[in-house]
């Protein structure tokens, strides 16, 4: 084999699959947390070394041209096998010093992790920490996190995940905003309240519908997917929103609806990557926050 034909910058094999991917090279440079002039250089590099157009305009976004169509599926395969390789260099690390990503959701990030990452930090001062809140699942397989706490188990097969608790969850309003529904509150009056839902799908309402709530479509009428809205909203009395009983409890300015309603069961995952989960840092973060997040 010719080595010396294979020469290519993975920076710009890079800029151009996520550029490929978002659409744009303002996006790309966000994605890849560099400039977004590099980002164009890096391509107009790549396009030169390669003889060949990889992408055109289309309106305010870019489009592949067929040669770009041809070569981006190879492309990311290469950008699999670099994440391969990424994944079983981080599961050989013996030292507890260094870097770690953690991601949860909005809630737990906020509420739940604070604490256990200073812990974690004054056992093991070495250790960085990156904590990721987003309510969509990152892809462990990608290294968008190395530990993932999720309310799911995965179903990938390269993933292991250990169930730590059943969290439990209720719903929740401000005093000022239940007394406009009536005293005492009924479960008919709930009717004619205002939920905050967390997109457009009636799959909350179908979940509330579990607990004994016949609810209208007409009670969804605020909507955000962030949590943190979500609650701000609640603790303004705009509505009744959801959460969990470590958080809602703890907030003078609201209540639990209804005492009788029974509680929604949020199950809680510690995820990791069986390549990574090899990593003596990463196994004991992971196992850290499994016996720290266990009831008891």
């Amino acid at each position: 084999m010719d080595w010396r034909r294979v020469d290519f910058d993975w920076n710009h094999l890079r800029a151009f699959l996520v550029t490929a991917d978002e659409g744009s090279f303002s996006a790309a440079s966000q994605a890849l947390g560099i400039a977004q002039p590099t980002v164009g250089r890096q391509i107009a590099a790549l396009e030169e070394k390669l003889g060949v157009a990889l992408f055109e305009r289309a309106g305010r976004g870019l489009a592949l041209t067929p040669t770009g169509l041809e070569l981006v599926e190879h492309v990311r395969t290469m950008s699999d096998a670099a994440f391969r390789v990424a994944r079983v260099a981080a599961g050989q690390a013996l030292s507890l010093d260094g870097p770690i990503c953690l991601t949860a959701s909005e809630i737990v990030a906020t509420y739940l992790l604070p604490p256990l990452v200073a812990e974690l930090r004054a056992r093991h001062s070495g250790i960085e920490v990156e904590i990721v809140a987003s309510n969509a699942p990152q892809d462990l397989r990608r290294r968008e996190a190395d530990i993932a706490i999720r309310s799911f188990r995965p179903t990938e097969p390269d993933l292991v995940a250990r169930k730590v608790r059943d969290s439990e969850a209720y719903l929740y309003a401000a005093p000022t905003y239940l007394r406009k529904l009536g005293t005492p509150l009924t479960r008919d009056a709930l009717s004619r309240a205002t939920f905050i839902g967390f997109d457009h799908t009636d799959t909350f309402r179908k979940g509330l519908s579990v607990l004994g709530l016949s609810l209208p479509p007409e009670s969804f009428p605020l909507v955000s997917q962030s949590q943190h809205v979500q609650w701000a909203l609640v603790r303004e009395g705009a509505g009744i929103g959801i959460m969990i009983a470590e958080v809602g409890d703890a907030e003078p300015g609201v209540c639990r609806v209804l005492a009788d309603l029974p509680a929604i069961p949020v199950p809680m995952w510690i995820v990791t990557h069986r390549e990574v989960r090899t990593s003596r840092r990463v196994r004991v973060v992971a196992e850290f926050l499994a016996e720290r997040l266990s009831p008891g």
